[in-house]
């Protein structure tokens, strides 16, 4: 490959780990914050899917992507209130919940969605990265998702939160310790709503990013199970808001490999990388979830099922 080649291969790379990982991002904030409470929330896939479908028929009924944007978080808060809500009930478990959860979103966002197959909708601004290059390539790859940075200021603030704040206090000791939580006097099935509800708000923004801006359209396999992998990499970030940005970039960095080869001029085995997050996801979880053992950060009550 020649220099200029290389650059534009490299750009491709960083502008879409940005791109393909913004939706890891959110999702996997949203499910970090509700996993600290002691939660799973396996149905974060149809809130993805739902809040996704949400942006886009907000943004083209309103004609502004930031209407879109809000009720894709409105969208993720309701369903994941509806899980929160249904785990706290007697005998009722999370993983069985999350999983009736994503098929009641992803079911209802290609029912409602229909409609929306066709249209175009305003889209979010683009942050330009590459004006400093005089490659139109290299300035197309750094087109990052204005998203973005709320999702880096989101990772900061939960990571501020949970270290120094009474409420993450709260979130934290109701993940590590319920029955110390309901001896001090608080209600644990409150904190996990709360958390569960505040985790499917920022989860929306994902569905936002995926129709919002990339790839920039509504249809019924837009999320590709981003919503399930962001578990994975909850666990693989040991379950910290600023490992999830790296663990984010680092799987849409892997989706982005096939783009950035096929913008150099090679096609060959684009498919086959597209499956590189796939296979990330499965060396995770096989390498971090061993019978018998607890992963390094895991929220206590988590461990202890």
């Amino acid at each position: 490959m020649t220099g200029e080649q290389v650059l534009i291969f490299l750009a491709g790379i960083v502008g879409g780990a940005l791109r393909v990982g913004a939706p890891f991002l959110f999702v996997s904030l949203g499910e970090c914050l509700t996993e600290k409470s002691g939660r799973i929330n396996l149905g974060l896939e149809g809130v993805l899917v739902l809040s996704a479908m949400s942006a886009f028929g907000a943004s083209y009924l309103s004609g502004s992507p930031w209407v879109g944007v809000l009720a894709a978080a409105l969208t993720g808060a309701l369903l994941a209130t509806l899980h929160g809500v249904l785990c706290s009930l007697p005998r009722v478990n999370d993983i069985a919940t999350g999983i009736a959860l994503m098929l009641l979103g992803t079911g209802l966002a290609f029912y409602l969605g229909k409609p929306l197959i066709q249209p175009q909708a305003p889209q979010l601004p683009a942050i330009a990265l590459g004006e400093w290059s005089s490659s139109a390539a290299v300035r197309s790859a750094l087109q990052v998702n204005a998203l973005v940075p709320i999702g880096l200021a989101i990772a900061v603030a939960l990571r501020w939160a949970f270290a120094n704040t009474r409420t993450g206090l709260l979130v934290r000791l109701a993940g590590d310790s319920a029955s110390a939580a309901r001896a001090l006097g608080y209600s644990v099935a409150g904190i996990r709503i709360a958390a569960t509800a505040a985790g499917g708000m920022i989860a929306g923004l994902g569905g936002a990013s995926l129709t919002l801006f990339y790839p920039g359209s509504w249809n019924e396999g837009i999320s590709s199970g981003q919503g399930l992998i962001a578990v994975a990499l909850v666990i693989f970030a040991r379950w910290s808001p600023l490992r999830c940005v790296g663990a984010a970039l680092l799987f849409g960095g892997a989706g982005a490999i096939g783009p950035a080869l096929q913008s150099i001029g090679i096609g060959w085995g684009y498919h086959l990388f597209n499956i590189v997050p796939y296979v990330l996801t499965l060396l995770i979880l096989v390498i971090t979830c061993r019978p018998g053992s607890v992963v390094a950060g895991s929220p206590g009550e988590l461990s202890s099922r």
